[in-house]
């Protein structure tokens, strides 16, 4: 008989996990891993990088695996090294400094909420700029010792990965976090094992595991639905961000809403504000209107006037079409029971959502979260102003000019996003204690100082990182996707490190005008190709994968990139993420921005690249309406010259290659002697010094602060203190006011001695400029127990348009009363020229009022 050349069963495979026991020396690290003050802190970077270098390259920086992946052997290795144990007590001394510092009982407490954000691309809980905005908001909390404690989602899936097929389709990778690895903690009970929480839906309980992201010495509260304990309908609500039907974002906007104050409240943890970071959690006025209601024994009315108090929606949406509306059916389902709960009718609920209430509108998260908070803002001065155009017809007595809702202009963590030989650059220079003052703009000034070719081989350096990035990416990319390696190398060869190097990465939406670009293909061409003043540029970006114009931008671009003439010249970078954000905007020359007037809300790409010396030429929108200076950076206009979109984009396109022809380019190879631009270090020197103290998450929070956080603070202390006695009378007034405010009526009103109460008189009046005006009205007020104001609104009627333009409102002074009648006058002088319209508006007055939109009721006489 033969014997066999092999002969083998089937093996029986047993799972096993060695965990790594960490030697006393390492057991520190463990601590910080899961604290994400790494993320900004390069010395903490740099020592996990010395741990192991390779499996901090393969772990993709994430320092949770790497902890848990380290060998034996590496461990014994570092245990005889002396200096690099040195290193982790210098770190871990430093961290725990940090952590000891106390919050500043002088600044309030907050509690944020925010359906996304972005730390780091470890941890998968962001799309894009509003995300990776509230982690760098978080962050600079902690670092200004804020006493704030966030709210949010922690998601299976979270965004998508990105990559490119053969034929430049986007193909979106949902791949799931495996939530042990990363740098999260589950919060415990008292019995030790973790939270869940119980959230009351319509007919049943939703559970959410709770997880905690430690955020320096802030603390984030993240909820998971992916447990046992919840069916096959509920698990998945918080598996993607932005995923789902309208039906499932609901449920995801009931869940951050009601589930995260129930949350809180679990934890016992109380702030003074409730920061509402877009109108995704607007629903927290529900529950929070509950506990005063039910726990408290407040009627609604009493219980609004604490929730508005210290309640702040911040939007950063600058068109009605981005906000979330809801089939009235929809939210039934879900909120049919709550009405009830608070004391109202089914019809008040839904109104409160509804800019015209009655009507048959969907419900606008947006405008329950104008209704439900007190203050409210644009998250940039030009931001201001579209969001009071567009929230108007909530207010509907009102002009837009006249609306309180104000702006914070976004910023950025500076510590975050500046590239590490940057942040030397400015310790040395400026001192290191320059963190703690980042609006100083005299302390920023000192850069002018630094020698123009040390700042010029930093840029270059920086640059050349960038590219040594995108080509390893780019290999990587291409073999996973098993491309030719002659397309691999005949992009990447071309890359020339001494070339003008423009970088554009932004969410692939159509009003970005990523297209702009390829408007006039020759042009470009010639362009790209131009061998004394050669430029690249990278291009990089999501769409949505519902956005199927924003996906067929991208295809486009990928197509444009691979002719001959652009190849190695154009080049598309896939899976937009934190990481590789933070490498463009410090490695490119240029970083360029072409919204469509005026829908770019904020923006925060620029302001990063600014604080690594990168230049932005950009339309004057958003942020850089404001920050653009002369000779800091370009500029396309902020006025529209053609009311045709396609007829305005041609313009554009051209105005952006004339200026990389006539200024950009020339200015760059204006090299001296020493290979470098004199010209153009002194525009990254202006864009430092001038720029780059306005645009920090310091001074952002700092405005905050200022502007909302203490104001609010002082009017909730005002409405809670003696058992809500002040929220009981201000209900108590605005009540009293709406049932009777029909009642008042005008005893007298004249014009310079002329009756002018049926308003016939003054029907064609000619008033000359500087004319003296003396107007007296006398109005009835009945038994209305409040005050009255009245006040002359002054418009200019647009006959293209259509609408009356605010002009000026003036408001009458009081001058006696008798009984039921009060007395009003104005004296003042004409001087608006031209035609214009007049009218007489009645308002209700407390000395505790807010504002006007607190209480808008307007009669016009």
């Amino acid at each position: 008989m033969r014997i066999k050349a092999s002969n083998s069963n089937t093996p029986s495979w047993r799972s096993t996990y060695t965990q790594v026991n960490l030697p006393k020396e390492l057991l520190p690290l463990e601590k910080l891993s899961r604290n994400l003050w790494w993320v900004w802190n390069n010395e903490a970077m740099d020592l996990f990088a010395a741990l192991d270098s390779r499996l901090w390259s393969q772990s993709a920086h994430n320092p949770v695996i790497l902890l848990k992946k380290l060998s034996y052997e590496r461990i014994e290795e570092i245990l005889k090294d002396a200096d690099l144990l040195s290193k982790v007590k210098s770190v871990v001394k430093n961290f725990e400094s940090y952590m000891s510092k106390k919050y500043d009982t002088a600044k309030p407490s907050v509690a944020y909420f925010s359906m996304e954000y972005g730390f780091t691309s470890v941890l998968k809980i962001y799309s894009g700029g509003l995300g990776v905005l509230a982690g760098d908001y978080l962050k600079e909390a902690s670092d200004s010792y804020v006493d704030l404690a966030g709210v949010g989602f922690l998601y299976r899936y979270g965004y998508f990965t990105q990559s490119i097929s053969p034929d430049g389709q986007q193909v979106a990778n949902y791949e799931s976090q495996n939530f042990n690895e990363l740098p999260i903690e589950p919060v415990l009970n008292e019995d030790g094992n973790q939270m869940i929480l119980a959230v009351p839906f319509h007919d049943r309980d939703i559970y959410a595991n709770i997880w905690k992201v430690n955020v320096g010495r802030i603390s984030l509260y993240l909820l998971d639905t992916d447990m046992e304990l919840n069916s096959e309908w509920d698990r998945p609500i918080t598996h993607q961000l932005y995923g789902g039907d309208w039906e499932n974002r609901l449920k995801q906007e009931y869940l951050l809403g009601i589930g995260g104050i129930l949350l809180l409240n679990k934890l016992g943890i109380k702030k003074e504000i409730y920061h509402c970071n877009e109108g995704h959690a607007a629903l927290i006025n529900v529950q929070r209107l509950l506990d005063l209601i039910e726990g408290e024994g407040l009627t609604f009315n009493q219980a609004l006037e604490v929730v508005r108090a210290s309640g702040l929606y911040t939007v950063h949406t600058p068109v009605p079409a981005g906000h979330d509306y809801f089939d009235e059916g929809l939210l039934g389902k879900y909120m049919g029971n709550y009405p009830a709960r608070l004391g109202i009718s089914w019809q008040d609920f839904v109104d409160m959502g509804r800019e015209h209430p009655g009507s048959n509108e969907k419900f606008s998260m947006s405008v329950f979260a104008l209704n439900t908070c007190l203050e409210a803002n644009g998250v940039s001065y030009l931001h201001g102003i579209v969001s009071r155009k567009m929230f108007q017809p909530v207010w509907p007595g009102y002009f837009h000019e006249e609306l309180h809702v104000g702006h914070v202009t976004n910023g950025v963590h500076l510590p975050t996003w500046t590239a590490k030989e940057m942040k030397e650059l400015y310790e040395k220079t400026f001192d290191k204690s320059f963190y703690d003052d980042q609006s100083n703009h005299d302390i920023w000034s000192k850069i002018h100082s630094v020698p123009d070719e040390q700042i010029w081989k930093l840029r270059m350096a920086m640059k050349k990182r960038l590219i040594n990035y995108v080509r390893e990416q780019m290999k990587e990319g291409w073999i996973k996707n098993q491309k030719a390696p002659s397309a691999i190398m005949s992009v990447v060869d071309r890359i020339n490190p001494d070339a003008l190097l423009v970088g554009f990465g932004r969410r692939f939406a159509t009003y970005k005008r990523a297209h702009l670009l390829f408007s006039d293909l020759d042009r470009l061409a010639k362009l790209v190709n131009n061998e004394k003043y050669p430029v690249q540029f990278l291009y990089t970006g999501k769409a949505h994968p519902a956005d199927g114009a924003g996906q067929g931008l991208i295809r486009q671009i990928v197509e444009i990139s691979r002719r001959p003439e652009f190849l190695g010249k154009i080049i598309f970078l896939e899976n937009y993420d934190m990481r590789l954000a933070k490498r463009l905007i410090s490695g490119v020359d240029i970083w360029l921005n072409t919204p469509t007037r005026p829908l770019e809300a904020s923006g925060t790409s620029g302001e990063k690249a600014v604080m690594n010396g990168v230049l932005n030429f950009s339309v004057l929108d958003g942020w850089w309406y404001e920050g653009y200076r002369k000779d800091a950076g370009w500029a396309l206009t902020d006025k529209r010259t053609y009311t045709n979109q396609a007829y305005q984009d041609q313009l554009d396109a051209m105005e952006i290659y004339s200026t990389f022809e006539n200024d950009i380019l020339p200015l760059y190879y204006a090299r001296n002697s020493k290979g470098y631009s004199p010209e153009w270090i002194q525009y990254v020197k202006n864009s430092i010094a001038n720029i780059a103290p306005e645009y920090t998450t310091k001074r952002m929070i700092d405005d905050y602060i200022k502007n909302f956080y203490s104001l609010e603070a002082k009017r909730s202390k005002l409405v809670t203190a003696n058992n809500y006695a002040k929220a009981k009378e201000l209900a108590a007034w605005k009540e009293d006011t709406a049932a009777k405010w029909d009642k008042f009526t005008v005893d007298r009103f004249t014009f310079n001695g002329q009756n002018i109460a049926d308003g016939s008189q003054l029907a064609n009046a000619h008033i000359v400029e500087g004319e003296k005006i003396e107007i007296e009205l006398v109005i009835d007020k009945k038994d209305i127990a409040g005050g009255l104001g009245v006040d002359c609104v002054i418009v200019e009627y647009d006959a293209e348009l259509q609408v009356n333009k605010f002009i000026s409102s003036t408001e009458f002074e009081q001058v006696k009363t008798e009984g039921s009648k009060v007395y009003f006058e104005l004296k003042t002088v004409a001087k608006i020229p031209g035609l214009c319209n007049f009218a007489y508006r009645v308002f209700p007055k407390h000395p505790d009022m807010a504002h006007r939109m607190d209480f808008a009721y307007v009669r016009w006489i």
